[in-house]
């Protein structure tokens, strides 16, 4: 099947070929940075308005894995063709248990099952860490295709945040998802997580 190939309702068919998800390198960030780039420029997705630069990129990257968070890359065929990672959802400590998803597929590759590979090994790796909530913060609440995914994977919507952003001359709604991770709030963290990343 040729990855245009188009099923009987007229939506993407799901490529027959394995996409590998594996930890993003250092020489994978100029692929995703094309990826993100693309997004920037001509959609709404992400509230920036200028592509940042390679070196923002690798920086952002850095401070991921300095967090303990997954930094993931998909590939076909070796050419990146999407990326996700989690962050902190909020700087202050109390929020040390929850974190926000960011998930990018490149242009042209949508519906192929890219974004939802990525998604599902981003949860899963973040299961076997310490947080409890996954966050998605969603530009455009025309975005039909990334609210899909998220409710797909058990993200409800929690809220929207309308006209919160002006951007290629017209506001733009956030739309909140979010899920549990793991135990999410059934339980207590242990002590030693609870203790962990407080201010004093």
């Amino acid at each position: 099947m040729k990855r245009n190939a188009k099923t009987k309702a007229g939506k993407p068919a799901k490529l027959e070929r394995n996409v590998i998800i594996a930890d993003a390198s250092e020489a994978d960030i100029e692929a995703v940075r094309e990826i993100y780039a693309h997004h920037v420029l001509n959609g709404l997705a992400s509230f920036e308005e200028e592509a940042p630069s390679l070196g923002e990129m690798r920086a952002r990257r850095a401070q991921v894995a300095q967090q303990g968070l997954p930094y993931l890359v998909a590939k076909l065929d070796g050419r990146v063709v999407g990326y996700a990672h989690a962050a902190p959802y909020r700087a202050r400590s109390a929020y040390r248990f929850s974190i926000e998803n960011s998930v990018y597929v490149r242009d042209g590759m949508a519906g192929f099952g890219i974004g939802g590979a990525l998604l599902d090994r981003l949860i899963a790796r973040c299961e076997k860490g310490k947080w409890r909530q996954m966050v998605a913060i969603i530009g455009d609440s025309g975005n039909e295709g990334s609210i899909a995914l998220h409710r797909s994977r058990g993200f409800c919507k929690v809220g929207t945040l309308r006209a919160v952003g002006f951007k290629q001359g017209r506001w733009v709604d956030s739309v909140l998802m979010q899920r549990e991770l793991g135990a999410g709030s059934a339980s207590l963290p242990r002590s030693t997580e609870s203790e962990e990343g407080k201010v004093s």
